[in-house]
């Protein structure tokens, strides 16, 4: 989750209050009196079934193959589309220009991917094999910022069919499918895009989707419906994005007063605050849990953080409810591990371990320890100082745990600047940090993996080389690797969450992270829309969006 300045948010909330009568009669005099597009613009928002969205995500390219933002991956999502994706609002995967999920060789290294037929591009390039082994082999070898998700997994795509699409991978990895649903693994026109290091096309998105690219503008977006698409319609005649870039209480205010639609990405506590308290007569809020998951780090090559009675102990303290309801306002959920609740694996290890803000437990694994009062558990714990919420945190867990344990712990809170901060992590500068994920595909292979998994290391020295490292925790477990290469190699779904429940009891046991919270998303929509949806991916489906006079 963001940084939030509470503070001078509420001040510049007051000052715009002052400003809104004046501004409504402007608008009204625009809109009233504007022989000019504007008003055309207007009309359409107003009378048509075309959808206005509001967001301060501003893309900086719509090339799949270099784009690794959410501003941009919400277009991709709508306009491109992948192998496969999720059922909308869920973590389901589904096939869609697969016609079904692949077959997969005995050694799990060949998956065979059936295509869909009677698919074209939006300017009329047939789509089929060849196609879409040039779009995956495009976004591996053109070298933009998520070429490595596919260029660290897959060694080989080629078509063996006019409709049978063929990729051979490096070493059995059973997410396979879910990475092939990220949406800049979509299928882009021949025509329209070449191979070549750094050949990039920023500003164009030709793909299959239910929309074309009409218009990408500095401050806006417009998408019109692909008429010639393959499946199922769009419940609205086109998407109108106003981009409000950095200025959320722009944002804020053009959904309060009406002028858009629907207001999506990025609002701030106190503006979400507001509108989920006077929503009713004239908009509605839509809540989903979110997948960005928050922890705290701790450094096992530290004291004293090195002994697990402390860190056992600190799992037993966190007061995860406080945090929720001071800092973030009510508006994240309490989480017990580091796969989000949405998935069917999630386990709470922590709870079940540790609970919450469980004193006793917690006094006594110190003073096994070691500590006490007089000789307290001291640690640092650091956090980007432009995250004014992980710094409110900071302060939270230190003012709770000391008022809980007495001194027995005494936290001390620091910070720097973010990329100062990611640097000294994986150098093992910080004993303890406090961090968000935001995943790369939904699979639950993709929270643990990247915390538990070290390549080179042993018990005694740690985590030398490997995922662990670089997240900060020098976590080590031979337990932990083989369970996750286990994962890797298992297609059997209930098999497979057998063995992710163990590793997220291996993460209480062991505690190389305490999870905080996962964030939930939200989006605010006029009364005059329904259909509005949220993905868990925070991709935002626009398709599904219709006003209800139409």
């Amino acid at each position: 989750m963001n940084s939030n300045r509470f503070s001078y948010l509420w001040q510049q909330l007051q000052k715009i209050s002052k400003y809104l009568v004046l501004f409504s009669i402007c608008f009204a005099l625009t809109v009233g009196c504007s022989n000019n597009q504007t008003q055309n613009n207007a009309s359409n928002n107003l009378d048509s079934n075309r959808i206005s969205v509001g967001t301060t995500l501003k893309p900086r390219t719509l090339d799949p193959a270099d784009n690794y933002e959410l501003a941009g991956l919400n277009i991709i999502y709508n306009v491109g589309e992948s192998l496969y994706t999720y059922q909308v609002g869920t973590t389901e995967i589904k096939p869609l220009l697969a016609k079904a999920m692949p077959q997969i060789s005995d050694d799990n290294l060949t998956y065979t991917i059936p295509l869909r037929q009677g698919v074209t591009f939006h300017d009329g390039a047939a789509f089929n094999a060849e196609a879409m082994a040039f779009s995956l082999q495009r976004f591996i070898q053109n070298g933009g910022k998520p070429a490595f998700l596919l260029g660290d997994v897959i060694d080989e795509v080629e078509a063996t069919g006019e409709y049978e699409l063929t990729i051979r991978i490096k070493q059995p990895f059973a997410a396979l499918t879910a990475l092939l649903a990220f949406p800049g693994a979509c299928a882009v026109s021949p025509q329209a895009y070449k191979i070549g290091e750094g050949e990039f096309n920023p500003n164009i998105l030709v793909g299959t989707g239910k929309y074309k690219l009409a218009q990408f503008k500095s401050d806006s977006i417009s998408l019109d419906v692909n008429e010639s698409y393959w499946g199922d319609k769009p419940a609205n005649q086109g998407i109108n994005i106003q981009i409000y870039a950095g200025n959320s209480a722009n944002l804020f205010n053009s959904f309060k007063t009406g002028a858009i639609d629907v207001a999506y990405q990025s609002l701030d506590p106190q503006q979400i605050e507001n509108l989920i308290d006077h929503a009713g007569n004239k908009w509605q809020v839509i809540e989903g849990s979110g997948t960005v998951v928050n922890y705290l780090v701790l450094n096992l090559q530290q004291e004293p953080l090195n002994m697990p009675e402390v860190r056992q102990a600190i799992a037993s303290i966190i007061n995860r409810t406080l945090i929720n309801d001071r800092v973030l306002k009510g508006q994240a959920e309490p989480i017990y591990s580091l796969i989000p609740t949405a998935f069917d694996s999630y386990h709470p290890s922590l709870e079940k371990y540790y609970g919450d803000v469980h004193t006793d437990n917690a006094k006594k694994l110190l003073t096994t320890a070691g500590y006490s009062t007089e000789n307290p558990a001291i640690i640092e714990i650091w956090h980007p100082s432009g995250s004014i919420t992980r710094g409110i945190v900071a302060e939270t867990i230190k003012a709770s745990t000391e008022q809980e344990l007495g001194g027995m712990v005494q936290f001390i809170p620091n910070s720097v600047e973010s990329a100062s901060f990611f640097g000294n992590l994986s150098q093992g500068i910080y004993p303890s940090a406090l961090v968000d994920w935001y995943p790369d595909f939904l699979d639950p292979d993709n929270y643990i993996q990247p915390f538990l998994s070290c390549s080179k290391g042993s018990p005694n020295i740690g985590c030398e080389e490997g995922a662990a490292q670089s997240r900060g925790s020098f976590y080590y477990s031979h337990r932990a690797n083989l369970l996750i290469d286990q994962s890797r190699h298992e297609q059997d779904p209930n098999k497979r969450q057998a063995l992710f429940i163990e590793l997220q009891q291996l993460l209480a046991q062991d505690v190389p992270y305490i999870p905080l919270w996962q964030t939930k998303d939200y989006v605010f929509a006029q009364n005059v829309v329904n259909g509005v949806k949220i993905n868990p991916s925070q991709n935002f489906p626009f398709w599904t969006i219709r006003k209800m006079n139409h």
